[in-house]
């Protein structure tokens, strides 16, 4: 639609997930318009996070190091960790300032039909990591999709047969949510989750 590297620009952003055209225009043209924007500083940015971000070492999160902050933190309970999918997950974890213990990233969820399954992901490692018997409890943080299921009861079968407790986490109605609008599968969830008031 646009000239030359107006246009390849917008495509650019395009491939970049949860960025349609749309908002793809909108970023090209705010970079356009906006003499202050630091072009140099995200074009230094976006070259320099394939070098010096890398993936630690002992749970998967993103890091800087060999170990990311959250491992290097003495203050975390060595007796807990947290499996989730993914290191954006660690994140949203982080921000409710819940939990105190530590992570396990995985790299992804078992799904047959993407052809990922359990040896694809880092299963293995976290088994390493739970052989020395620190950890008293795994919290099981996947996706509730199909997916995340499927990994979760996967996990919690092959940590049945250590002496660890194996727990997920809830879930059901989101705050602020009407019951109306809720699908059977998340209002069933919501009443298998109840707890007494």
């Amino acid at each position: 639609m646009y000239d030359g590297i107006v246009q390849e620009l917008i495509d650019e952003f395009g491939r970049l997930p949860g960025i349609g055209p749309k908002s793809a225009q909108r970023i090209t043209f705010h970079i356009l318009q906006t003499p202050t924007f630091d072009v140099a500083r995200l074009a230094e940015l976006l070259s320099e996070i394939r070098t010096r971000v890398r993936f630690c070492e002992i749970c998967g999160n993103v890091a800087e190091q060999e170990r990311c902050a959250i491992c290097r933190d003495p203050r975390r309970s060595q007796t807990l960790i947290c499996v989730v999918e993914d290191a954006k997950d660690v994140a949203a974890i982080e921000r409710t300032r819940e939990f105190r213990g530590l992570y396990h990233v995985l790299g992804g969820a078992i799904s047959p039909i993407a052809g990922v399954g359990p040896d694809d992901l880092r299963i293995a490692q976290l088994m390493t990591r739970l052989a020395d018997g620190t950890v008293q409890e795994v919290i099981l943080a996947t996706n509730p999709n199909l997916e995340g299921e499927a990994t979760a009861s996967y996990l919690s079968r092959l940590l049945t047969t250590m002496q660890i407790t194996v727990s997920r986490l809830a879930s059901g109605l989101p705050v602020g949510g009407d019951l109306e609008y809720a699908d059977e599968v998340t209002l069933g969830r919501a009443f298998e989750g109840r707890r007494i008031l």
